[in-house]
């Protein structure tokens, strides 16, 4: 009987594991979106699509500093090799590279934290998009698989 109880207290233990790996990979996806999304509100701008609107560039520019905040801490070793739902999932890379995926968090924090300080018109605006798209691009490139 004590069997039983310490088995499916470890198999409880185990399942609680995989649901909060699963969770913190979610949560990763969920700011991978928005930040997604924040570029997208920036991108029809820069092509003449959409008017200036210094409300949705700062919206857009706080969504991008809150993913670059949130970055170090997106990837704990408890989810390298999760496969998660969606399009994309992390490389192995992420966790083998370690020094190299933080180069590439900071050199993206720091365009963005740039960006902030100088966006105030289309102008400005223009010039600093090919920096943030180069450095989100270029982690994605190296970081990021394709699912499926």
């Amino acid at each position: 009987m004590k069997r039983v109880v310490v088995v499916a207290g470890i198999l409880m233990l185990s399942v609680g594991a995989v649901v909060a790996q699963q969770e913190v990979a979610n949560q990763t996806q969920t700011a991978m979106k928005a930040t997604g999304r924040a570029m997208g509100g920036l991108a029809p701008m820069v092509k003449g699509e959409k008017p200036y609107d210094q409300a949705v560039v700062d919206t857009s520019l706080a969504q991008l500093e809150e993913t670059a905040k949130k970055l170090p801490a997106m990837f704990p070793d408890s989810i390298k090799g999760l496969k998660i739902e969606g399009d994309y999932s992390s490389s192995p890379k992420v966790w083998e590279d370690k020094a190299g995926f933080a180069a590439k968090i900071d050199s993206y924090a720091k365009a963005v934290t740039e960006a902030k300080a100088k966006i105030k018109d289309l102008d400005s605006l223009k010039a600093a998009m090919p920096t943030i798209g180069k450095e989100c691009s270029g982690c994605h490139e190296t970081y990021r698989l394709k699912n499926g």
